[in-house]
């Protein structure tokens, strides 16, 4: 059973917004579902992490922000690119390892990216986006624009000293960055209690007095708005803000994870949690939308996930001459001018 929505909620968002929030959730979880799907069936080769449980980090994020903001990311990135507005037809079609793909199929799973979104990635490396996230809020601030960048990253990324060069640099420059930990609980297989003496991780942007909180990342609402009042403070030129968002994935770590390092008890109380069936039971309990109206969205989305498969498998792969483009890439004129 979902959990229920705080009542103080009820008169402050309008049916619009909470609906587009439920379909980008629900279109996220079930992209998700189809990955997972065709990597069994060794349609989707490599590495594959998957985003459901996540959803609400994702959304709550995206609506508080603007488009001309940047977002930077690890690996587990699909859904992240989904709420950029990056399309599933080329979303699939760079699992699949199409040049019709995001990153034209050079990529794959953990490498998503697309200028048109100001996504700039995907990546692989443990903690390597936390300093380029400083480093892309640099140029915003250095040419005098309003513009921030949310840098996200794991609970195992938080282990890596690059944080800790970047939080010091972010907070001496005031950078317009907005660091976000989306807490799952396990890097890899690996509790955080195992990790760290520090478990409340928000608390590490206090060594360099950077505004910093924790968030229920279960709950679409909370994420909205406490990532607004991180944005509102950020382009206010008062500095960065680092928001630990607790959160779940219901998957493991990668599709080869056998998840033997948690309870069955424990999956099913985070299950209760799942904020995608809670903002749905909020939206009827509050005669916000009828069942034939989700009935409407949830067949839009599940036409567009098959959609999005005959497209990445009717797209080519990429010619082996593309084998030495973009290997260089001389200046990034959409982040300095």
């Amino acid at each position: 059973m979902a959990k229920k929505v705080k009542t103080s909620v009820v008169s402050k968002y309008d049916k619009g917004m909470l609906m587009n929030w439920y379909k980008d959730m629900l279109a996220i979880r079930r992209f998700e579902e189809k990955a997972n799907s065709l990597y069994m069936q060794q349609k989707i080769r490599g590495f594959c992490h998957l985003y459901i449980g996540q959803e609400a980090v994702a959304i709550g994020v995206e609506y508080a922000i603007r488009k001309d903001d940047y977002v930077i990311t690890a690996y587990r990135d699909h859904g992240n690119a989904m709420a950029r507005g990056i399309s599933m037809n080329q979303c699939m079609a760079e699992l699949y390892g199409k040049s019709t793909g995001c990153s034209k199929g050079k990529g794959g799973s953990m490498h998503f990216f697309s200028r048109e979104h100001n996504f700039l990635g995907g990546h692989g490396i443990v903690g390597g986006q936390i300093p380029l996230g400083a480093g892309v809020a640099f140029a915003q601030k250095y040419q005098d624009k309003d513009n921030l960048c949310v840098c996200l990253m794991g609970d195992g990324a938080v282990r890596q000293g690059a944080l800790h060069e970047a939080f010091n640099m972010a907070m001496t420059w005031k950078l317009p960055v907005l660091y976000i930990c989306e807490n799952n609980k396990y890097a890899m297989g690996t509790s955080v209690e195992r990790t760290s003496n520090v478990t409340e991780i928000w608390k590490l942007g206090l060594a360099y007095d950077m505004p910093s909180w924790a968030v229920d990342g279960m709950d679409v609402f909370e994420v909205y708005e406490q990532v607004s009042k991180a944005v509102q403070h950020i382009r206010e030129g008062k500095g960065p803000v680092f928001l630990e968002i607790n959160t779940y994935r219901y998957r493991g770590h990668s599709m080869s994870d056998p998840q033997k390092y948690r309870t069955r008890e424990e999956l099913e109380k985070y299950r209760g949690l799942d904020p995608i069936a809670t903002l749905k039971i909020y939206l009827k309990e509050h005669n916000m939308a009828t069942d034939e109206e989700f009935e409407v969205i949830e067949s839009a989305i599940d036409t567009e996930v098959e959609e999005c498969v005959k497209f990445a498998e009717a797209s080519p792969y990429p010619t082996p001459d593309q084998l030495y483009t973009d290997v260089y890439v001389g200046d990034y004129p959409f982040i300095m001018e």
